[in-house]
C-alpha cells in the first residue's frame, strides 16, 4: 500500500456471509435475529434495532425513534427473505438505503441501478473492443492492392474445450425443504384412490345377466301349419 493513501474499502456486492447451525431452522421469527449476528458484515451495531434489542424493548417501538433500522421488507417462505437498511425521519417518513436478500440461508447485498448499469456498460465495452480486435487482426495492406481482408490467415482464437461441469449433492437443507412442499402438495391435492377390482367384476355381471332375464320372458313365435287343399 502507498503510504499516505487510505485503503479502498472492499465492495459489499462481492461478499456474503452464513451462518451454518442457524439455517436449518430460519423462519420470518427469528430471521431479524440471525441478520443481527455479530459475524455479520452487512449488520450495523449501532442502529436502533440494537438499542430496542439491548433495552428489551417492543420491535414496533422502531417507529417511534429516528436514525438507521432494519426492517424485513419481504418474505418469501420457505428460502427467501429481503431486509432492507434505512433511515428514519418520522413514523411516517423513511430514506431507503440498501437491500439485502437471504436465500437459502445465504445474505447478499442487493445491487443498487448505478452499479447494475455500470456492469452491463463494461460488458458491452468489453465485447465491442474484443470484436474490433478481432476484426483488426484480420486486415492485410499491400502497397499496390491497398487494404484488404484476410478471414482465412487471420489470427483466430483457439476453441476452449468445454470441462464437464459436475453436480453438487443436495444440501441437508435442500433435503428437508422440498420434502416439506411435498407434503403440503400432497395434503392440497391428495391422490385420488382407485375403485376395488371386486366392484367392478359384480358391476359387469349384473350387466350381463339383466339381458338373459328379459330372453326367459319372451315367448316362441307360433308355429306354421300345412294348408290343407
Amino acid at each position: 500500500m502507498i503510504p499516505g493513501r487510505l485503503p479502498v474499502p472492499e465492495n459489499p456486492l462481492g461478499l456474503s456471509w452464513h451462518d451454518s447451525a442457524w439455517i436449518p431452522m430460519l423462519n420470518p421469527n427469528n430471521i431479524m435475529d440471525y441478520f443481527s449476528e455479530r459475524s455479520n458484515p452487512f449488520y450495523d451495531r449501532t442502529c436502533n434495532n440494537e438499542i430496542v434489542k439491548m433495552q428489551r424493548l417492543n420491535p414496533e417501538q422502531l417507529n417511534n425513534m429516528t436514525g438507521l433500522e432494519y426492517i424485513l421488507l419481504h418474505v418469501q417462505e420457505p428460502i427467501l427473505y429481503v431486509v432492507r437498511k434505512q433511515h428514519r425521519h418520522s413514523p411516517t417518513q423513511a430514506t431507503p438505503l440498501a437491500d439485502y436478500y437471504i436465500i437459502a440461508g445465504v445474505v447478499y447485498q442487493a445491487p443498487d441501478l448505478a452499479s447494475v448499469v455500470n456492469s452491463r456498460l463494461l460488458s458491452a465495452v468489453h465485447h465491442i473492443q474484443s470484436a474490433f480486435e478481432e476484426a483488426s487482426s484480420c486486415s492485410r495492406y499491400h502497397p499496390s492492392k491497398g487494404y484488404s481482408w484476410d478471414f482465412k490467415n487471420g489470427k483466430t482464437p483457439a476453441a476452449k474445450k468445454e470441462t464437464p461441469v459436475r453436480e453438487e449433492t443436495s444440501t441437508l437443507f435442500q433435503r428437508q425443504r422440498v420434502d416439506m412442499l411435498l407434503g403440503e402438495l400432497i395434503k392440497k391435492f391428495p391422490i385420488p384412490v382407485p375403485k376395488p377390482a371386486q366392484a367392478v367384476s359384480e358391476a359387469s355381471v349384473q350387466v350381463k345377466q339383466e339381458p338373459q332375464a328379459d330372453k326367459k320372458d319372451m315367448k316362441p313365435p307360433p308355429e306354421r301349419k300345412p294348408k290343407v287343399n
